[in-house]
Order: structure tokens, then sequence, then C-alpha cells
């Protein structure tokens, strides 16, 4: 989901270099029962542009690529690459995440298979895996309900659908209770971030008035005031008024440039350069349990945006089941075998 951004980070977030130009990428997985997966990536984008540092997920040249051109009704060309490689497991496509060039190398990203047999019917899950950014932040859950929380993880397509259904009006009100809830989060962690980072490179030497523990113990304040003095936040910073009132005037003038390093850090950390896709899975068998969405081509899909993953690890997985013919079989003939000398006894012994 696009979350409108704070008014107080606006100016902070056209610090960050952000870049357009990585296309709109969709990964398929299609797990296969022995652990092995082929992996397709469609990516469309308006240019004939597909540089692979400005892309978001890993490919090289050991994939089978296949580029195609489309133009729609109005005459516009949208350019597209299709990927697709076999890999033997999970295993070899987190090598390809680890030796990532691409847009997000930074992030940690871990794919996993596991195969049970269970007799009668083998089980399997696959899951990828991101892991949590910050190391102070604060789990979006805090913050939302249980049915806003099932809207902020779904598809933006899906988002707009139910905008334009029969219950528009709470979902669009949803929407902006959601916008106004997420702001406050990214501006708590932010703060949090900022405690952390500033308390890190102080390292105490600033006694108990601005430790770690007497910051936190009015993080909601600070919070509270950040977000009041939103319109101003940038020149309030800069001329100390704000240190000020968060540590005092001596330790304001003492640690000022900690704390400008803190801020830049923090900001870092909860603005992070990624660049968004979609992930799709398509399980052996018959699926039986799932966290992510079912698309319009009736296969699983998730979102991959930093909002998922800043706070807790974003986990998208998938289990199913086939059935194991054989076992029946087997077990069909053993109970007939049984059942056979059962009747052979009671005739004998009649």
């Amino acid at each position: 989901m696009k979350r409108k951004p704070l008014k107080l980070i606006v100016s902070l977030i056209l610090m960050m270099v952000v870049s357009c130009d990585e296309p709109e990428t969709v990964v398929t997985n299609y797990i296969h029962p022995d652990g092995s997966v082929t992996r397709k990536i469609e990516m469309k984008s308006v240019a004939n542009n597909f540089s692979l540092s400005n892309l978001q997920v890993p490919f090289d040249s050991t994939w089978i690529v296949r580029d195609s051109i489309e133009i729609n009704n109005e005459g516009d060309t949208t350019w597209v690459r299709r990927a697709e490689k076999l890999f033997v497991n999970a295993d070899e496509i987190n090598l390809t995440y680890k030796n990532d060039s691409g847009a997000n190398r930074a992030i940690s990203r871990q794919s996993a298979f596991k195969k049970r047999f269970k007799w009668f019917n083998t089980e399997y899950r696959f899951s990828e895996r991101i892991e949590k950014q910050l190391e102070h932040g604060y789990p979006v859950r805090d913050f939302l309900n249980e049915e806003e929380l099932l809207y902020f993880y779904s598809p933006e397509n899906m988002q707009e659908s139910k905008k334009k259904s029969q219950d528009s009006l709470k979902y669009r009100a949803m929407s902006d209770t959601i916008d106004s809830k997420t702001d406050t989060w990214s501006c708590k962690n932010l703060v949090s971030e900022w405690i952390g980072e500033f308390t890190n490179l102080t390292d105490g030497k600033g006694g108990k008035d601005i430790d770690r523990e007497s910051l936190k113990a009015r993080e909601d304040e600070m919070v509270k005031v950040v977000k009041d003095n939103s319109d101003e936040f940038d020149s309030l910073w800069a001329n100390g008024i704000l240190l000020k009132g968060f540590i005092g005037e001596a330790n304001a003038l003492k640690y000022k440039t900690e704390a400008d390093s803190a801020v830049n850090l923090a900001i870092d950390n909860v603005f992070i350069n990624f660049k968004d896709y979609s992930v799709r899975i398509v399980m052996p068998g018959k699926l039986i349990g799932t966290n992510g969405f079912i698309d319009s081509s009736e296969v699983l899909l998730w979102p991959v945006t930093s909002d998922y993953f800043l706070t807790e690890p974003y986990e998208m997985w998938a289990e199913s089941k086939t059935t194991n013919t054989w076992a029946w079989i087997v077990s069909g003939i053993f109970l007939l075998f049984v059942l056979t000398g059962v009747v052979l006894r009671v005739i004998k012994k009649g």
C-alpha cells in the first residue's frame, strides 16, 4: 500500500536518492514435489531499460530470457522482459540473493522448502522471508486492528477494488484511518530510532538525563512535539529548539553533532531505499494453508514493500499436500489380505 508520507518528513525523504527507473516486477515460484523451483520473473517498463542495478530481484545470464513489446489501444509502448530458471532447491535461490547486485541487494531475503511424508499424503511448505530492518521500531500491529492489518498487507489493486465496491465508503474511511495511524507509527519509529542511535553515539557520557531509559520514558512526548511542529520541523531542528526541549540546553549544545548524526542514521533506517515488487507461489497438489492473497489468475500473491518488513520479519508462505496413491493401493491390498485370512480361518473352523 502506498502510504501518504508525514508532513514532518517530506523534506527528509527528499534527501534520499529515489529512482523511478525500476520496472513493475512479478516473481512467480513454481514449487515441484522434489523441492526444485521453477522461478519466473516478469518485468514491465515504459522504457527498454532493464539495467541489473535497477532490478528488484536477481537474475543473470544463466536464465532463459525473452523480450517483447506490448502496445495498448492508446498507442503506449510497454517493454516486457521475461526470465526463467529451474533451481535445484531453495538453497540455490538463496545463493542468488547472497550474490545479488541489484536495487535491493542490501535487504536480507531467504527461501525455504520443507517436505513431510505422512503415508497417505505428502505435505509441502515453501516460504520467502525478509528480515526486519529496525532495531528499535514498533510492530505495526500495535497501531492497527485485525481488519486494518488485513487491508494494510493486501495488494494495492485489491485495496482499490474494495474502494469501488458496495462498501466503498467503509473502505475509503478505513484507508484514511490506516494512513493516519501508520503516519503515527512512522513518527514513533523515527523517534525511537533516533533515541537508540543517539544513546549509542553518546555511550552514556551524558549522564542519566539523556540515557536511553530516560529518553524512552519521554518518547510519546517527543512524538507529539514533532507532530505538532511538523510544518516547521526542519527549521526548529536546525536552530536547536526541538533538541533543547528534548535533552536540555546544555546537553543540546554539547551533543549537537551526535544528535544530528543520529537523525541521519534514523532516517536511513526508517526510510529504506527499497524497490517494490510482487511474489507469487504455485504449490504442488492441494493448498492447505497460506498467508497470501488470491490474485485474478487464482494464484497466491504477496506485495513486497518496505513497510512490511520494517519492524517485523515478513514471511510469505504456503502449504499444500499431494495424495500418495500407491500408499492407498498398498494399504488396500494389505487390508484385503488380512480380511481374506480372517474369512479363510472362519471357513476352516466351520
